[in-house]
């Protein structure tokens, strides 16, 4: 069993699960970060937004996209902190 679960990759089943999770969650953030990033850029006052965002401390950023409602998908109640976080930082890098 040892050579199995140190040279084979052999893994317990509630290791392969969590696993799973955290690749699948990984996935969702990659595939909604686009969406969130648009539906900020798409507001009339755009710049005007961004402009706020952008002086808003980086550790806070987040919290702004949450609040907005950029982060929250169709049919959600709440919003998704880590698509919030994902889509804060690809803003930040956005230039006015």
């Amino acid at each position: 069993m040892i050579i199995g679960f140190s040279w084979l990759g052999w893994t317990l089943g509630s290791t392969a699960e969590r696993i799973a999770v955290e690749r699948s969650n990984a996935a969702v953030v990659i595939a909604l970060t686009p969406a969130c990033v648009a539906r900020f850029m798409q507001q009339p006052d755009v710049a005007a937004k961004l402009a706020e965002f952008l002086k808003v401390d980086s550790w806070r950023q987040r919290e702004f996209i949450e609040a907005g409602g950029w982060a929250t998908s169709r049919g959600e109640k709440t919003p998704n902190s880590a698509v919030a976080n994902a889509c804060a930082e690809a803003l930040s890098k956005t230039k006015t």
